[in-house]
């Protein structure tokens, strides 16, 4: 199985009423090589502004993005490149990531590769420590700067740390 770290930027707090500005993608293996960072042009004609701003970008500058179904064809197709088997949708707040990504996958394709699982990280170590008060944030290295690739880069590196020092039984194709 591949696991694939993704984050969302986003201007607001629900896909449709809002739009996914921005997200990238990694394939969690040692290397960290294989990425994926796609801009969508907004679909609503809501926003806001606070939402918007933690991604670094101007309203004019979204609506001057790719074409979210364009996006979403390249990211099926990155995802079936680099994907052995069933490919595992994990993020550092799958509340939030998976119902942008689930939302335009199957509203602009029609389904989703990631069927229709995904796995929180921070609940995930919780689990691993048995701590529900803790959190893995500490065991990134990537500093964490609402671009989504560095911060999935970053989260992917958790991850690794946590198979690697508290023996989490987790295959990385």
């Amino acid at each position: 199985m591949t696991y694939i770290m993704v984050d969302v930027e986003a201007d607001g707090p629900i896909p449709g009423d809002y739009s996914m500005v921005c997200f990238g993608a990694i394939v969690v293996e040692p290397t960290l090589d294989r990425t994926f960072y796609g801009r969508l042009k907004s679909i609503s004609e809501q926003w806001i502004p606070e939402a918007l701003q933690v991604s670094g970008f101007t309203r004019e500058e979204t609506l001057g993005f790719d074409d979210p179904k364009a996006v979403m064809q390249q990211f099926a197709a990155w995802i079936a490149e680099v994907a052995r088997g069933q490919p595992m949708f994990i993020s550092d707040n799958n509340g939030f990531d998976w119902q942008f990504i689930n939302w335009y996958f199957h509203h602009f394709l029609g389904k989703n590769p990631f069927g229709h699982s995904s796995t929180n990280l921070g609940s995930l170590y919780k689990g691993v420590v048995r701590d529900m008060f803790t959190n893995f944030k500490r065991l990134r290295k990537t500093k964490h700067t609402h671009h989504p690739v560095d911060d999935a880069r970053g989260n992917a590196e958790a991850l690794l740390r946590i198979k690697a020092e508290y023996g989490l039984k987790i295959r990385l194709e």
